[in-house]
Formats: C-alpha cells, sequence, structure tokens
C-alpha cells in the first residue's frame, strides 16, 4: 500500500516539499483558504504546530474549490497567512482539491487502503500515523484543537 511519504509536492515558494521526510511524525493535511468563515482556524493550526511540532507536521493545502475563498496567488497567500496567523508550518502551492495526486490519494479507498471520503469544504483534516497511512478524517467544522485531534495526537 503507498503511504502519503511516496508524495512531493510544491511548497508555496516553489520549494519540493517531500512527505517522506516526514517519516515518524504525525501528520495533518488541511485544505486551507483565506477568506473563508473558518480562516481563523490558521489560527488553531498553528498552535497546534508550535505546541506538538516535535511529532506533528502540518501541511496547509490552499485551495479556490469552495467559494472562490481562495483567489490570491502564492505570493499573497503567503504573505497573508505569516502577517495575519504567523504561520510557519508548510504549505504547498495552490491546488485544486478535485484533481492533486495527494488529495487523489486521501479521498480514495483504491489508493489510500482506509476508506473513500469527500472533500466537502475549506479546512477538511486529513490525520495520517507516523508511517505514513490514514487514519482519520475530521470534517471543516472541527477546530484543530478538538479533543479528538488532541486525543490522536496524545496516542
Amino acid at each position: 500500500m503507498n503511504t502519503i511519504h511516496t508524495f512531493k509536492v510544491e511548497g508555496i515558494a516553489g520549494e519540493t516539499l517531500d512527505f517522506a521526510a516526514l517519516a515518524g511524525k504525525k501528520i495533518l493535511v488541511v485544505n486551507v483558504a483565506s477568506e473563508c468563515g473558518l480562516t481563523p482556524q490558521y489560527q488553531q493550526l498553528q498552535e497546534l504546530y508550535e505546541e506538538f511540532g516535535d511529532r506533528l507536521t502540518i501541511v496547509g493545502f490552499p485551495a479556490n474549490n469552495f467559494g472562490a475563498q481562495e483567489p490570491g496567488s502564492n505570493q499573497e497567500i503567503q504573505s497573508f497567512c505569516t502577517r495575519r496567523y504567523g504561520v510557519t508550518f508548510p504549505l504547498s502551492a495552490k491546488i485544486d482539491v478535485t484533481t492533486h495526486p495527494v488529495y487523489q490519494w486521501l479521498t480514495q479507498k483504491a489508493l489510500n487502503g482506509v476508506q473513500d471520503s469527500e472533500v466537502t469544504w475549506n479546512f477538511q483534516k486529513y490525520a495520517l500515523d507516523e508511517q505514513g497511512r490514514l487514519v482519520h478524517v475530521f470534517p471543516p467544522t472541527t477546530s484543530p484543537l478538538d479533543e479528538g485531534i488532541l486525543e490522536w495526537l496524545n496516542q
């Protein structure tokens, strides 16, 4: 079975984000948007990243799929996230969640070996274990500081 560790994606500043380098850490993959009612979750994601950074990496995937709520360029998105929320966790270049290979893997049981899911809105959270396997899908409205996410991190 493939794991998320087989993927490399373009980072928001043009660098390569290699998921293989995250082996041994839990990963929270989140599709993010700057003009969404859920955008304040960036702050909670950053708090989570700072508190659990020794064993967790968060990777944000900016996407304009829902309500056209991520209209900016990669540079504008990065500037907004840094200035407004102090984001230091990795961000990918802007993607389309319906076609991007990482999201194809995350949403198709035939690829991830665990479950089918649908990205329903901005800030849906995919939790992966230290071996890069999908273990949970948290709905967009679930706070990054939700008890279920904290329990998963403390396992």
